[in-house]
């Protein structure tokens, strides 16, 4: 599969009895997964079975309003949810917790397969997004924010840096919840033509389940 990126993703079954693709979404488990675990074999349209989504990187996969698989990726997961923890002065939240305040955040009540027009976008001070956030501006692709650049998305890769603002509100994809995660500590995984990205391996860590 051409493009396939680094990271597969699971938000339900989205075929029918048919293998027809007829949902966006179904139930609140959004996780981002590794493409190769234990040899297992996933239906690319298997009815009645997960349906596989395939993102660039981890910076595309927490944008859509996904989290760390807490199976596939069990220490990422767990960064994940200190990370939150740290940004709300508390405890790690569980599972059930982070799957509440992603499925709030992302989308706004709607129907159908295409669901861009009721993504929910919050605003912020570029100045104070980490590096790993996208961002939307005008009728342009979503740009992720590195350390010094911007640079558009691209399903082949994220496209040729641009000079980041130094401050300016901007309209921001990712979820509040997975910015505060990059903000206290989370590294997500980027694809290499994302200059920040980090050097660790999308293969870690297998764990119990989430």
């Amino acid at each position: 599969m051409t493009a396939r990126g680094l990271f597969t993703g699971n938000r339900g079954c989205l075929v029918d009895d048919n293998a027809s693709l007829v949902r966006h979404h179904q139930g609140s488990l959004w996780i981002v997964c590794l493409t190769e675990y234990q040899g297992w074999r996933s239906p690319l349209d298997g009815p009645r079975h997960w349906t596989p989504l395939f993102f660039l990187d981890e910076a595309v996969a927490l944008a859509a309003g996904h989290r760390p698989c807490g199976l596939c990726r069990r220490q990422h997961y767990q960064s994940y949810q200190e990370a939150v923890g740290r940004a709300r002065g508390s405890g790690a939240p569980s599972a059930k917790d982070l799957n509440r305040r992603l499925g709030a955040e992302r989308l706004r009540p709607g129907r159908g397969l295409d669901r861009r027009t009721n993504r929910k976008l919050w605003t912020a001070d570029i100045a104070q997004l980490p590096v790993g956030t996208v961002i939307v501006a005008g009728d342009g692709p979503p740009l992720l924010v590195g350390p010094g650049q911007l640079q558009p998305f691209d399903f082949t890769g994220w496209g040729p840096p641009r000079t980041r603002p130094a401050q300016g509100i901007v309209s921001v994809l990712t979820p509040p919840t997975s910015v505060a995660a990059l903000a206290n500590g989370y590294e997500p995984m980027l694809h290499s033509s994302a200059p920040a990205a980090p050097t660790r391996s999308a293969k870690q860590g297998p764990g119990p389940l989430h």
